[in-house]
């Protein structure tokens, strides 16, 4: 028996990193001493884009790629640091209506307008529901497929075109791009997954992650990659704030990028916690959810005040995250992340069926 809460709130790994970035880490602990560059050493962007070419069928120069010290802090800053890139009217960033609040937070710290995109049934972005004069303004537009909190797919292939007719900037963050469950043909050694890049490079950024990818995110190593005069100027401003990813991490981080075994054992992983969160909620009844077609998180649909049942389940010892911190238009909704232990998704699964009483989260409230 598990004792306390079990948090779901946070997507947060638990599971270890690949054994390989952890001895190539050890093994560069000598690297500390220099400062490194912003960019990522020549092997860091040799190996992303060498991973790249394998997993996604793209050919790029390294020289278009380029480290991050996570992804979160290149989200957090991109606006800020495109303002001179970008002509003086475009003070605006287009964010999905129900999205990882990072990108609307970075707007606000750049002194831009936030436009919430609104979402299909499906979690996807509709362009067409953007109103021109906001379009005309645009200095960025983010799109997240596999989408957080709710693992929708976009067309990346149609949102560059939408984009570049009208001159805006694309970035795609695709962090969860190996935990595509649906959307595209699968093989047995190419699962489905779509990067915004497969369009080239023009006007356009894809964001990768090591946290999600490889169980990497203490380590706060990531990558961007695209357009080569946007990836070269940013590399610039971003080494005058001296965001450097330690050689040591960049070590590991060329292990990851060239093995793909772990990244397939990890995929197992989630894919079982996600359907054993999932059956709990349907026996109980508590509320409508379906897996998602990409992501580790559920994102159910309670009814109601998502508040009030994120606080009936906290009451039964599961933390969870409310929707409504995802966008207005996240309201009525919850996010279950499936990243704790299995002996922990199994006791949260039985703390949720012992709600079983037919009734609403809401209701509960």
């Amino acid at each position: 028996m598990i004792d306390g809460p079990i948090d779901l709130r946070l997507g947060s790994p638990c599971d270890p990193p690949p054994a390989c970035a952890v001895r190539a880490m050890n093994a560069a602990g000598d690297s500390l001493g220099p400062y490194g560059k912003s960019v990522g050493s020549p092997e860091f962007r040799a190996a992303a884009s060498d991973w790249m070419r394998r997993r996604l069928d793209l050919e790029i120069s390294p020289d278009a790629v380029a480290a991050c010290v996570g992804t979160k802090e290149f989200v957090g800053s991109l606006a800020l640091l495109l303002g001179p890139l970008v002509a003086s009217h475009r003070d605006t960033v287009l964010v999905p209506a129900v999205a990882y609040p990072t990108y609307a937070v970075g707007a606000d710290l750049a002194g831009c307008r936030v436009v919430r995109v609104p979402m299909t049934s499906r979690f996807s972005l509709d362009l067409d529901a953007v109103e021109p004069e906001d379009a005309a303004r645009a200095r960025l537009l983010w799109v997240n497929s596999p989408g957080n909190p709710a693992g929708g797919l976009d067309d990346l292939g149609a949102v560059a075109s939408w984009a570049r007719e009208r001159g805006i900037i694309v970035c795609s963050d695709e962090c969860y791009l190996e935990y595509t469950w649906s959307g595209g043909p699968a093989g047995e050694d190419q699962l489905p997954a779509s990067t915004v890049l497969s369009s080239g490079g023009e006007g356009l950024l894809a964001l990768h992650s090591l946290s999600k990818r490889s169980n990497l995110a203490g380590g706060r190593v990531g990558c961007y990659a695209g357009d080569a005069q946007l990836v070269a100027a940013l590399g610039e401003r971003r080494r005058e704030l001296g965001l450097v990813v330690p050689g040591p991490m960049q070590a590991a981080a060329v292990a990851a990028w060239c093995d793909q075994s772990h990244v397939a054992e990890q995929r197992n992983r989630y894919r079982h916690r996600l359907e054993v969160l999932a059956e709990s909620v349907r026996q109980a009844g508590l509320a409508d959810v379906e897996l998602p077609a990409g992501g580790f998180y559920l994102w159910a649909n309670v009814g109601g005040d998502d508040r009030a049942a994120a606080a009936r389940l906290a009451a039964a010892g599961v933390l969870v995250q409310p929707g409504i911190l995802y966008g207005p238009d996240g309201a009525g909704r919850i996010r279950l992340a499936a990243v704790r232990p299995d002996d922990e998704i199994v006791e949260a699964a039985r703390r949720i069926a012992a709600l079983a009483d037919g009734a609403a989260l809401v209701r509960g409230g």
